[in-house]
C-alpha cells in the first residue's frame, strides 16, 4: 500500500540524503560525520520555508495575513487563491498541498537531524551542537504550529520511518510543539544577539514563540495550561519567566523608528520618496525661508533585514533565480502584494505585481479616529493611500477587483532610481547585491517574530507589568511610536497589537484566540471598492460566521490527495463538502 506519508517522504528522501543505496551521494551512512555536515543538514530544515514561497497563496504567512479583517483578497478575477482564503473557501484542486508537503518535508528533515546528529563526534565548541539542536527542535515545532493553525489536528510524524498515520488530536499536537520548544530553550546557548549567527534561530526566539503558542492554544481551545508530551504542562508563570529572560538577556530590542524595519526607508529609495523626505530650508539675505532641496527625514534609516528587532525570519538570497533543486531565493509574497500595471507614477511601489491584499478602509479610519492614537506616524508609515501618495498612478482598472485605494507598505516591492536618475532599478535590492528584476530582485525577509511582539505578549500575560526601560511592553511600544503612556486593559492591548503588528500575519489568529472573529465581518463588509473600475462595496457570497463555525473555527481543507492516499486513515476537516469551492467569477459584484 502506498500511503500519503510514504509519497511525501519518498520525495524528500533524495533531497535529504537518505538514499542508502546510492554509492556516489551523501546518505545516512556517511552524512553527517563532521560539524560542517551537521550545519548543512540543519540549513536544509530552514529551506522548507523558502520552498513554500514558490506558491505564496499557500504559504502560512499569506494565509494568515489575507484571512484577517484588515485585508481583502483583491487581485483580479483570476486570483481566486487570495479570495478563497479571505472567504474560507477552497480555491483549487488539492489546494494547500504545497504547504502540507513542504512543512512535512521540513519536519522530516528535522527528524533526520535528531536521529543522526550524534554521528558527529568532534565539535569546535561545547555550544555548537547545542545551538544546532536548539534550531532543529524550534523548526520542527514551528512547522507543526503552522500546520495546526491551518488544519487543526494533523498526523504527528516523529521519525523518518514511512508511516500512514491518522490525525493526532489538537492536544497531542500542541503537546509536541510545546515539548520541542522547551527542548529548544533548554538546549540553546545563552548567547546574545547577534553572536549566535545571522539568520539563525536562538533560544530567545524559542522563548518568544512559546508565548505565541501558549496564547493561541489556551485562548482558542479554552485551556488554562499548555500540555507537554511527558504529561506535564507549561503554565502562564513559566511563559512569563521565559519572556522576561528574552527581554532582559537576549540582546534584542526595538529599533528607534518602526518605519526603519520596512524597505521603503532604505536610502536609495527614501531619497526620492516624498513621504520620507523633508525640505532643506535656509535663510535668504532678506531673512525669509527658502527651500533649496530635500533630504531624508531625520531618524529615517532602514535597519536592513538583519536588525536588533527581527528575531525569526525567512531569509532570502541575492543569488539570481532558483536553485537546481527548486529552492526559491526571493519573496513571492511581496510580488503578490505589489500593484498591477505599474509605471513611474507608482514610485516607490512601482514593482509590478498582482494587487492582492488591498487594505480595508476600516483599519484606516479606526486608526485615524482613535484618540489614543492621535499623531501616530505608524498609520501612514504602514499604509499608502494611493490617491494621496501616488495620485497619478492609474492602476489596472481593466483587471483590479476589490481595490480599496489602500496599499500596505510593510511587505511590498520598492524600486530605486539609478545613480544619474536616468532610469529605475526594478528593486532597491540591486544596491544590496540582488538582481535588477521585478521578481528575483525581491529579497526582503519575511519576519515571523520580532521583539515588539514579545513585549506585547508580555503585557498581555501580566496585565501590563513593567519590563522594558521602566515601562510595560505596551507602553514601550507606544513610546517608540511617539505616543503617551496608557493604562493597561485587554482592549488597549488588542488595539495596540492591531496597529503595531498589522500585515504581519498575526491578526487572524489573534482574532481566533480572543473569540473576536466576528470583527472580520464588521470590518470588511461595506468597504468601498472598485471592481474593474466600477464602484461598489465589499460583500461576502456566504454567511462567513457560519463558514467559520462549519470549519471548526477557521480551519482549511486538508489536501484531498492526502486523504485519498491514506485509504481512510486520514480524515478530512469538517465543513469542506459540496459547495465549498471558490472559482473564477464567484465575486458578488458587477463588472464591465
Amino acid at each position: 500500500m502506498i500511503c500519503a506519508f510514504c509519497v511525501i517522504f519518498g520525495l524528500c528522501a533524495c533531497e535529504d540524503f537518505l538514499d542508502t543505496d546510492n554509492l556516489t551521494k551523501k546518505d545516512t551512512s556517511n552524512f553527517p560525520i563532521s560539524e560542517s555536515d551537521a550545519v548543512q543538514m540543519v540549513n536544509g530544515i530552514y529551506a522548507a520555508m523558502n520552498r513554500n514561497l514558490a506558491d505564496p497563496e499557500e504559504d502560512p504567512f499569506f494565509i494568515f495575513d489575507i484571512a484577517s479583517d484588515d485585508r481583502l483578497g483583491g487581485g483580479s478575477q483570476s486570483n481566486i487563491g487570495a479570495q478563497g482564503v479571505d472567504r474560507l473557501m477552497n480555491a483549487y484542486l488539492d489546494w494547500m498541498k504545497p504547504l502540507w508537503k513542504q512543512r512535512y518535508a521540513g519536519i522530516n528533515r528535522a527528524n533526520n537531524a535528531l536521529e543522526t546528529i550524534d554521528n558527529v563526534k568532534e565539535w569546535s565548541s561545547g555550544d555548537k551542537k547545542n545551538q544546532l539542536l536548539c534550531e532543529t527542535y524550534f523548526l520542527r515545532a514551528f512547522y507543526y504550529f503552522n500546520l495546526a493553525q491551518v488544519f487543526n489536528g494533523v498526523p504527528l510524524v516523529l521519525s523518518t520511518e514511512p508511516q500512514n498515520l491518522p490525525r493526532a488530536t489538537p492536544d497531542e499536537v500542541y503537546a509536541q510543539i510545546a515539548s520541542d520548544l522547551k527542548a529548544s530553550i533548554e538546549a540553546g546557548p545563552s548567547t546574545k544577539y547577534p553572536n549566535f549567527g545571522i539568520g539563525r534561530v536562538s533560544k530567545w526566539a524559542a522563548e518568544g514563540m512559546m508565548a505565541r503558542v501558549w496564547l493561541f492554544y489556551t485562548g482558542f481551545y479554552k485551556k488554562s495550561e499548555l500540555p507537554l508530551v511527558d504529561g506535564g504542562s507549561i503554565s502562564k508563570a513559566q511563559v512569563v519567566s521565559w519572556l522576561e529572560d528574552c527581554i532582559q538577556n537576549s540582546g534584542y530590542g526595538l529599533v528607534s523608528d518602526q518605519r526603519n524595519l520596512w524597505p521603503y526607508t532604505n536610502p536609495y529609495t527614501a531619497k526620492d520618496y516624498p513621504y520620507t523626505n523633508e525640505p532643506i530650508i535656509v535663510k535668504t539675505a532678506a531673512g525669509t525661508d527658502s527651500i533649496t532641496g530635500y533630504k531624508i527625514k531625520d531618524g529615517i534609516n532602514w535597519e536592513t533585514d538583519e536588525n536588533i528587532e527581527s528575531m525569526f525570519a525567512v531569509k532570502m538570497s541575492n543569488v539570481p533565480g532558483w536553485s537546481a533543486d527548486g529552492l526559491l531565493r526571493h519573496n513571492r509574497i511581496v510580488e503578490f502584494y505589489n500593484p498591477r500595471k505599474t509605471t513611474e507614477a507608482a514610485f516607490p511601489f512601482s514593482v509590478q505585481g498582482y494587487s492582492n491584499g488591498p487594505v480595508c478602509w476600516k483599519l484606516w479610519t479606526d486608526w485615524a479616529e482613535d484618540p489614543d492614537y492621535a499623531g501616530d506616524y505608524r498609520r501612514v508609515g504602514s499604509i499608502c493611500k494611493r490617491a494621496d501618495e501616488i495620485p497619478n498612478y492609474k492602476g489596472d482598472p481593466a483587471k483590479e477587483v476589490e481595490n480599496t485605494d489602500l496599499l500596505a507598505k510593510k511587505y511590498i516591492g520598492c524600486e530605486a532610481w539609478n545613480e544619474d536618475h536616468s532610469g529605475r532599478y526594478l528593486s532597491y535590492g540591486y544596491y544590496y547585491g540582488s538582481e535588477n528584476n521585478r521578481q528575483t530582485g525581491l529579497t526582503q525577509s519575511l519576519v515571523w517574530l520580532r521583539f515588539a511582539d514579545v513585549l506585547l505578549m508580555h503585557a498581555e500575560l501580566t496585565d501590563g507589568k513593567t519590563v522594558y526601560n521602566g515601562k510595560s511592553g505596551l507602553n514601550a511600544v507606544r513610546q517608540r511610536a511617539g505616543l503617551p503612556d496608557i493604562a493597561y486593559s485587554l482592549s488597549s492591548l488588542k488595539k495596540e497589537r492591531r496597529y503595531e503588528l498589522c500585515f504581519e500575519a498575526l491578526r487572524w489568529n489573534d482574532l481566533r484566540r480572543w473569540g473576536d472573529v466576528s470583527e472580520k465581518v464588521k470590518n470588511q463588509v461595506g468597504n468601498p471598492i472598485l471592481n474593474q473600475g466600477i464602484p461598489g462595496e465589499y460583500a461576502f457570497t456566504n454567511d462567513f460566521m457560519k463558514r467559520y463555525a462549519d470549519t471548526g473555527g477557521g480551519f482549511f481543507k486538508i489536501p484531498e490527495d492526502q486523504v485519498t492516499l491514506s485509504e481512510g486513515v486520514l480524515e478530512q476537516n469538517p465543513g469542506w463538502g459540496d459547495g465549498t469551492n471558490w472559482v473564477k467569477g464567484d465575486l458578488p459584484y458587477k463588472f464591465k
